[in-house]
């Protein structure tokens, strides 16, 4: 039985653990449908039209397995190298790259909120003394 202060834990966890993943299906439905400011912003970043679609399909499979509390950790982990590539992406383009970098913490950060186990792996305070 989860306690009063875990169970909080755990909605906080799933409050921004929304966050990503409704950005990340919103995305790649404009990478679905793509319009003209997609199409322009990923050719400037060296992605052709014709894989926008795949891009967009990797992209909504990882944030559904995230969003899905029994594959939510194999999600962040493959969102985890979704981003990371994006971050590579925009090393070499020379643009900001804060934002993909922030989103991963966010996207770990909810997933430690969200499951006890993984908390208990990495802990985010000194344990108490027994």
């Amino acid at each position: 039985m989860q306690t009063s202060s875990a169970k909080k834990r755990a909605r906080a966890g799933v409050i921004l653990s929304a966050l990503p993943v409704l950005f990340l299906l919103a995305d790649a439905v404009g990478k679905f449908i793509q319009p003209e400011p997609v199409v322009t912003a990923s050719a400037a970043l060296g992605f052709p039209p014709d894989t926008l679609f795949a891009l967009g399909t990797l992209e909504a499979a990882c944030a559904l397995l995230f969003a899905v509390p029994r594959t939510a950790v194999l999600g962040a982990v493959l969102l985890t190298g979704y981003l990371g590539g994006a971050t590579a992406v925009h090393v070499v383009h020379g643009s900001s790259f804060a934002f993909t970098i922030v989103f991963g913490v966010i996207v770990w950060l909810g997933m430690l909120l969200r499951d006890d186990r993984l908390l208990a792996l990495l802990p985010l305070r000194h344990p108490r003394a027994v």
